[in-house]
C-alpha cells in the first residue's frame, strides 16, 4: 500500500510518526513524507475552516499523485477547532479516498511521554512515569528536559524515533485516549 504521511513537524517527519504508522498498520507500507504546509498545496476551497480544508487538499493530492491512502497528524496546540476540522475531515462523504487523520492533543510530543519504559531504555536512565501526556502544558519542552537531564548524546529527533520503536502501543492509546487512540484506530483501519 502506498501511502502519503503529511505531518507538520520535524519530529515527526523525521522518523518517529512513520515508525507509529508502520507499527500501527497490519498492511506492509510504502511511505512518501510531506510536510503539511507545503506552499504547492492549495487550500481546498467550499465549507469548512482551516485544517479541514487543508485536510480536504490533501486527500485530494495524494488521489492525484496515484497513493492509495493518506495519513495525515497535525498538533491541536491548545486550538480546540483542530479536533472538529479534522475529525468532519475524516468523515467528509464527499471523498471516500482512504485515510488516517489525526490530531495529537496538545502537540505530537506527548506521545513521546506516556511509556516511562520506553523513557528509559531510550535515555539510558530511569525515567519515572510521567503526568498525563495530554495534559502536559509544553510537551515538546517536558521531552527536552527529560533528554537534557539524561546526558544521553542523541538528538530530539533521534530520542523520538527510539521512543517510536519501544513505546507499548496499548499504552500509549489508554494515556491519550484524545488523540492516538482514534489515530491508531484509523490506521488499523485503512
Amino acid at each position: 500500500m502506498k501511502v502519503l504521511l503529511v505531518s507538520e513537524g520535524k519530529h515527526e517527519l523525521t522518523g518517529s510518526l512513520e515508525t507509529l504508522v508502520r507499527r500501527l498498520s497490519p498492511r506492509e507500507l510504502e511511505i512518501h513524507l510531506a510536510d503539511v504546509h507545503w506552499n504547492d498545496i492549495h487550500t481546498h476551497r467550499g465549507k469548512g475552516q482551516g485544517f479541514y480544508k487543508r485536510a480536504i487538499r490533501w486527500l485530494l493530492e495524494a488521489r492525484k499523485r496515484g497513493y492509495d491512502a493518506v495519513v495525515l497528524v497535525i498538533d491541536e496546540d491548545g486550538q480546540a477547532e483542530r479536533i472538529k476540522d479534522v475529525a468532519n475531515a475524516q468523515n467528509y462523504a464527499g471523498n471516500e479516498f482512504p485515510r488516517a487523520l489525526g490530531v495529537a492533543i496538545r502537540t505530537f510530543d506527548a506521545w513521546m511521554l506516556e511509556d516511562e519504559q520506553a523513557l528509559t531504555a531510550a535515555l539510558g536512565c530511569l525515567i519515572q512515569r510521567q503526568p498525563a501526556p495530554e495534559d502536559v502544558k509544553d510537551p515538546k519542552q517536558a521531552c527536552k528536559v527529560l533528554r537534557d537531564e539524561s546526558e544521553a548524546d542523541i538528538s530530539q529527533t533521534q530520542m523520538y524515533v527510539r521512543i517510536a520503536e519501544l513505546v507499548e502501543l496499548s499504552l500509549l492509546e489508554q494515556r491519550c485516549p484524545r488523540g492516538f487512540a482514534p489515530f491508531a484506530d484509523r490506521v488499523r483501519r485503512l
